[in-house]
This record gives structure tokens, C-alpha cells and sequence, in this order.
């Protein structure tokens, strides 16, 4: 899975970056006035890319069906992440998109694996709250409880700090 994964990548960031293909998708992106003034059927490429996309999920759903319960509701179940990836990324980056799962894939992955809590860390202080208070609830949850809602916090962080995404540009 992973060797086609990155053999997918490879490709569609070679054809999008180093091919005259790629040059017309992204021009047709940004300037499709100017693109169809060229000589170029507009409509077609979007059409072209829209299919290659659906492509492209197709063969993920061969690769990943084995490996995860392919269900009706796989969508719901991974349609949220996904947006988190992308927009942590940036809106139309192939290199965002790229960072962004990493990212987000050792965050959870590492909080997975910390089993630290408020008190684990500041045992040694003296300071403990009250146990029926709200703080002393929060006091005890460890990093392993909270690592579902890391990715939509490290969201939140960069729509506040770098709204376009990590690689995402703005466009004038």
C-alpha cells in the first residue's frame, strides 16, 4: 500500500509540476478565461481532472479496502480527517496535503502513545485540585484520552495563525 501510495504521489506531482498537462490544469484553476483564450476546452479539463480524481479514489479503494471494514459509512467515518488534511495543508498543495497527513498521522500516533496526564507531570509540585472541581476532571485526563481531537485543535491553530494552510498561497 504504502510503495503505490508514494508511486501515485511521485506521479501526479511530476505530472502537475513538469508536464504541459499540469501547467493547463493549474493555469485553468486560477485564469480559466484567460486559458480558454489560449485555445484550451476549459470545460474538459475540469472534466479530465474531475475523472482523474475519481480515479484516484477508486484505486484507493482497492488498496486501502483490505486493510480497513470497507462500509457504507466510510465517508463519515474519514470525510472529517480528511478536511482537517487538507485545509491544514492548503487548499490545492500537493505538498500541503502530503505534510499535513504526516503531521497529523505521528501528532495522533504520538499522543497514542503518551500516557501522561496533568498530575503525571506536576507530581512533583505539591499542587493538586480539588477532585470534584472542572479542573480536577481536566487534571487527570491523560494525552491518550485527547488524541482523537488533536488534528482539530492543530486546525484551529493554523486557520487562527496561517489561514491559507501550511503551504497554501493567497491569490490576488
Amino acid at each position: 500500500m504504502l510503495v503505490i501510495s508514494i508511486a501515485i504521489f511521485v506521479g501526479l506531482f511530476v505530472m502537475l509540476t513538469r508536464t504541459r498537462i499540469g501547467l493547463i490544469v493549474q493555469a485553468a484553476l486560477t485564469h480559466p478565461h484567460m486559458v480558454a483564450h489560449l485555445g484550451h476546452n476549459v470545460p474538459f479539463v475540469f472534466m479530465a481532472v474531475f475523472g482523474v480524481g475519481a480515479a484516484l479514489a477508486g484505486i484507493a479503494g482497492v488498496i486501502a479496502g483490505p486493510a480497513l471494514v470497507t462500509q457504507a459509512s466510510m465517508a463519515a467515518l474519514l470525510g472529517p480527517i480528511l478536511f482537517v488534511v487538507v485545509v491544514v495543508g492548503g487548499l490545492g498543495s500537493l505538498q500541503g496535503a502530503l505534510f499535513a497527513s504526516l503531521l497529523i498521522g505521528l501528532l495522533q500516533t504520538f499522543a497514542v502513545s503518551v500516557n501522561l496526564s496533568l498530575s503525571d507531570v506536576f507530581a512533583g509540585s505539591g499542587f493538586s485540585p480539588e477532585p470534584s472541581t472542572l479542573l480536577g476532571d481536566l487534571w487527570r485526563v491523560s494525552v491518550a484520552q485527547i488524541a482523537p481531537i488533536l488534528p482539530y485543535l492543530l486546525l484551529v491553530l493554523v486557520l487562527i495563525f496561517k489561514p491559507t494552510g501550511l503551504f497554501g498561497n493567497r491569490e490576488t
